[in-house]
């Protein structure tokens, strides 16, 4: 086996959230953002809200003269 191939394990690297939300957990990353978290993801929330990922659900309510 080679020796000094992987790379720095970070027990303590800190996660954070577009919404604010902070946690730690382990990676190889000492510092990591994330667009949803479980603070705000709906599956976790319980929220009927739909998460738009680059103006898609604008695109289909347009394209199908959806005015909710």
């Amino acid at each position: 086996m080679k020796n000094d191939i992987h790379p720095k394990y970070y027990a303590q690297a800190t996660v954070k959230c577009s919404c604010g939300h902070k946690f730690v957990t382990g990676s190889t990353k000492s510092e990591l953002s994330v667009e949803i978290c479980n603070n705000c993801h709906p599956f976790f929330t319980g929220e009927q809200r739909i998460v738009d990922t680059e103006g898609r659900v604008d695109r289909i309510r347009r394209r199908f003269n959806l005015d909710n």
